[in-house]
């Protein structure tokens, strides 16, 4: 196996991200490894079968990409302390924008990364049936090993069917 050195975690700042965040910063730490959190910022085109988008829609997605931003800053300053105390000496935080899956792919390919740790959660309802599985997509086409947190396993086993 070859040395884990850089670990790319994609992050949507819901609920699951604390998971995640947990998941990635225990096995960088236990690596020594860098950890990218990235956001990708959905593309509007993607929506155009059923959206008329607005006219403003340049201005829109520079207040999207600037809020994202500003998030992610936030997001890397509030965990710094828990990953430097975990041995994660180099953390970054990047905001792109494009189809979800293929920036994670083309991040880890274009950074050299190791390893992608990736929430199976994201889209639910109508948004997963016309964008499908970012995490199956990646599982599918990433150059590097994916390793998947499923934040509600733990409240399956709890409850049962």
């Amino acid at each position: 196996m070859r040395d884990i050195k850089r670990i790319v975690t994609p992050i949507d700042f819901s609920d699951n991200t604390e998971t995640i965040f947990s998941t990635a910063a225990c096995i960088a730490g236990k690596f020594s490894a860098s950890l990218d959190f990235i956001f990708v910022v959905q593309k509007f085109e993607d929506y155009a079968t059923f959206f008329t988008p607005p006219t403003n829609l340049p201005l829109m997605k520079d207040d999207l990409l600037n809020a994202a931003k500003e998030r992610m800053n936030i997001f890397i300053e509030e965990n710094k302390g828990k990953l430097n105390a975990l041995g994660v000496s180099t953390i970054n935080g990047q905001v792109l924008s494009g189809d979800t899956a293929e920036e994670i792919i083309n991040y880890a390919d274009r950074t050299n990364a190791q390893l992608i740790i990736m929430g199976t959660h994201g889209y639910k309802g109508f948004n997963r049936l016309v964008f499908g599985s970012v995490a199956e997509k990646v599982l599918k086409t990433a150059g590097c090993p994916v390793i998947t947190v499923n934040r509600y396993r733990k409240e399956r086993e709890k409850n049962p069917k």
